[in-house]
């Protein structure tokens, strides 16, 4: 998963670079999000997952999504880049790689289920916990003194394309390790193949579109967060001439903090109930979402601000495909999963876009103020649910 903010934990290096805009530089980032719509609808009607060993799909997309991001930083150079053919030529070998993801992840959350029928919430945590951190890893790899370390080993190579590169190795290593350790569990459901039917009863039934509104609100804010906050964090540490590396770590830390999230999220969903976490962690997120873009001229709130927001983006974030798997009819649980999933990164698209786009106009506070309108909408929405008598499905009964 390092390879999903590979190019945007290096924004400034590449701006500086290429000569790009912020709204050029959100572009590394969308053209993920939407490759990995596109191969998680593609997956689903081709029934990839069932046609092929889920551990051989995952490290096949794992490795050949690793190659092709690390043909951005070994093959594009700066001044093609600046031209604008090779940054167009780097948005399609990001798209392509999203599209590579849509094996990794969703696939991954399927092996991880067959090795758990009990406290499934809490293993499916860990797995996001697992997609969180290692999202976070560019960021801990851009902290380090790599531009020292190039001029001695690699004749001086930029710093940002040892981050790429870096994070491409750590993508093929995965592959490795699926290939060869990563076996299915006892509990795999039945093959279910996707029904396009089932698109429109993914938001009709009551208590399933109560779950995938949600879903929504959680994704409005999650990605546009993790791409953005980590910016803010420099901008903050620059003006008040702290350390770019403890800016950089302090980015890392708040995407990273959210596996933590994950894991606790899991273990309250199986305990507490599904609903109750899920708007706890959204009204946490939320706040925080306010409060974030005042504290500019703040580091060391700011960096307390961001580190209680990475904690909660993404806890909820297992528990709401949970829940969406135990509201649907269950022969059709990879058509509603499939449905939650392409709809929720669609949205990112939209505020991964407009956080810069206000930011430049009104700056930093109504950039990331406009995402509470995610977890506010969630919080209605699983409100409304938890008093639907269809809840009594969820984590065995506790809503």
């Amino acid at each position: 998963m390092a390879l999903w903010f590979s190019a945007s934990a290096v924004k400034p290096a590449l701006q500086t670079a290429w000569n790009l805009s912020d709204t050029q530089a959100s572009w590394l980032t969308i053209s993920v999000q939407l490759g990995f719509v596109v191969g998680a609808l593609a997956s689903a009607v081709l029934n990839l997952s069932e046609r092929i060993a889920p551990q051989q799909l995952m490290a096949t997309c794992a490795f050949v999504g690793g190659l092709l991001n690390f043909l951005i930083p070994a093959v594009i150079d700066d001044e093609y880049a600046r031209g604008g053919e090779g940054f167009y030529g780097a948005l399609g070998l990001r798209f392509w790689t999203g599209v590579m993801l849509a094996g990794v992840y969703p696939t991954g959350m399927k092996l991880m289920a067959t090795w758990f029928k009990e406290r499934r919430g809490l293993a499916i945590g860990v797995l996001v916990g697992a997609l969180t951190l290692g999202s976070a890893s560019p960021h801990l790899l851009n902290a380090l003194p790599l531009d020292a370390w190039s001029r001695l080993s690699l004749g001086g190579v930029a710093a940002w394309r040892v981050v790429m590169m870096a994070a491409s190795a750590s993508a093929m290593t995965a592959a490795v390790i699926a290939s060869a350790f990563v076996r299915t569990g006892p509990h795999l459901p039945a093959a279910a193949r996707f029904d396009w039917r089932y698109f429109a009863r993914a938001f009709t039934e009551p208590a399933l579109r109560r779950a995938n509104f949600g879903y929504l609100g959680h994704m409005f804010e999650l990605y546009a967060m993790w791409t953005w906050a980590p910016q803010l964090l420099l901008a903050s540490y620059a003006a008040a001439h702290w350390s770019q590396t403890s800016a950089r770590l302090a980015g890392f830390a708040t995407v990273a903090v959210g596996a933590a999230g994950c894991v606790i999220a899991g273990l309250a969903a199986d305990r507490a109930g599904r609903c109750w976490t899920t708007i706890a962690s959204l009204v946490a997120s939320g706040l925080c979402a306010l409060v974030a873009g005042f504290l500019e001229g703040q580091p060391a709130l700011l960096t307390a601000v961001c580190l209680v927001w990475g904690f909660a983006v993404v806890a909820d974030s297992a528990q709401f495909s949970a829940a969406v798997s135990e509201l649907c009819d269950p022969r059709f649980v990879g058509t509603a999963l499939t449905i939650q999933t392409c709809a929720g990164f669609l949205l990112t698209t939209l505020t991964i876009r407009a956080v810069p786009a206000i930011r430049e106009t009104a700056g930093w506070p109504l950039a990331f103020g406009l995402l509470a309108f995610g977890p506010l909408f969630g919080i209605y929405h699983m409100f409304r649910l938890r008093s639907m008598p269809a809840a009594e499905k969820l984590a065995g009964g506790r809503r």
